[in-house]
């Protein structure tokens, strides 16, 4: 990588971290290319995305950023999972975790909040963006539904008693 490819990277770097809900830091010993391609292809498909980066680009992308607290845990082949979506990353990255021996997670951060592994384990086991949308959705439309159905309930009981009627006349 030459000077002016580094200063593009690092660029890039700093705009992901400046969107992102949470960077999860991962140590990745030895995975293979087909085990890269699957992790990034589950973090593609949940929402989130994943870089192997030099330690010191991403130390150098960290400054001035909420999740500078993360140049710390840069040591090693690292890898960082982010996601716009504060559970999509992390939930990913501890799934994948339990699968494969030869990645593990180091620690990550959401915004300020700097969190170590059992952290980014707890911050995987809460529902996803989408799922609490579809809760609080629910939530709204059961009233509407349960009203609708109370206020149909005695037109329709009219409706059987009028057709009980028409029968009993027509026999």
């Amino acid at each position: 990588m030459d000077r002016a490819q580094k200063a593009e990277f690092v660029a890039e770097l700093k705009q992901t971290f400046s969107e992102v809900g949470v960077v999860v830091v991962t140590r990745n010993h030895g995975l293979t290319v087909a085990q890269s391609t699957q992790l990034r292809n589950k973090m593609r498909d949940a929402g989130a995305a994943y870089k192997v980066s030099k330690n010191k680009l991403a130390k150098i992308a960290l400054d001035g950023t909420d999740y500078s607290s993360l140049g710390d845990l840069l040591t090693g082949p690292v890898g960082l999972a982010t996601s716009i979506d504060p559970v999509a990353a992390a939930k990913v990255a501890v799934d994948f975790a339990k699968t494969n021996d030869k990645f593990e997670i180091v620690g990550g951060s959401m915004g300020a909040t700097a969190l170590d592994v059992e952290g980014v384990k707890a911050l995987a086991t809460l529902p996803s963006l989408d799922e609490l949308r579809a809760k609080i959705v629910g939530l709204i439309v059961a009233p509407a539904t349960k009203l609708a159905t109370i206020a149909q309930a005695p037109a329709a009981q009219l409706a059987r008693v009028l057709s009980a009627y028409a029968e009993k006349e027509a026999a």
